[in-house]
């Protein structure tokens, strides 16, 4: 049975990944920060501590692993220093894609991007052929997300094999943080603390279903590049 490492599991997508992996009888080993809360992941899970900053800490997680989910990031609308998005969203892929290149036991890298990477759509239906137009950006987490998606892409045409998902905002049951957002805006307006409601060409992704496009997508044989 293939062993398959997810960074980001200590999160709202991660933790719920996990689970599903474990169901379906993979053997599952997560990367998580000392001081990550473990509470939203599932046992029995193997437990590495490191930081995907920290190149050095993941090349341990990744020795002996067949597929990587790539899940980790750092996901704000604002931080009063920037850089902190780069440096994990960013720099952090890097340091996965390094480890990728140097544990050749490693066959697939699911790498969980954003919609942000791809941009506005101007009222059109996107697919995976969309680009960022670059005009201008909404956030400085959007700005960390297209670059690291050219890097992504980047390594893919360099041979990295790997799946490119570009989720909406994901919401859905369970804990209420910054990777259930969405849950948390629906509390806020039934609750009379949020005026408005929310439009409905907002891009959104419920949990379980991105959970069984994930776990579909990665399963497929070829080894070149697919983007969702």
């Amino acid at each position: 049975m293939k062993k398959i490492l997810v960074t980001g599991a200590s999160g709202y997508l991660g933790g719920r990944l996990c689970s599903a992996l474990l169901r379906q009888g993979y053997s599952v080993r997560v990367l998580v920060r000392p001081t990550s809360d473990l509470s939203a992941i599932p046992t029995p899970s193997e437990t590495f501590y490191g930081d995907i900053t920290d190149y050095a800490s993941l090349l341990p997680a990744f020795a002996g692993c067949s597929v990587v989910f790539h899940v980790a990031a750092l996901v704000e609308p604002w931080l009063p220093d920037p850089s902190k998005l780069f440096s994990v969203n960013v720099g952090g892929l890097k340091n996965v894609l390094r480890a990728l290149k140097d544990t050749k036991t490693v066959e697939k890298l699911i790498y969980t991007s954003s919609f942000f990477a791809l941009g506005p759509t101007d009222g059109a239906i996107a697919d995976e052929n969309q680009v960022h137009h670059e005009k201008f950006f909404c956030t400085e987490y959007e700005k960390s997300k297209l670059a690291a998606d050219k890097i992504a892409k980047e390594a893919a045409s360099e041979g990295a094999p790997m799946v490119l998902l570009y989720p909406g905002v994901i919401y859905g049951p369970g804990k209420v943080t910054a990777g259930n957002v969405l849950a948390r805006m629906i509390i806020e307006r039934f609750n009379w603390r949020l005026p408005g409601y929310i439009g409905k060409d907002f891009p959104s992704a419920m949990l379980m279903m991105l959970l069984k496009g994930t776990l579909r997508q990665w399963k497929k044989e070829n080894l070149g590049v697919d983007t969702y």
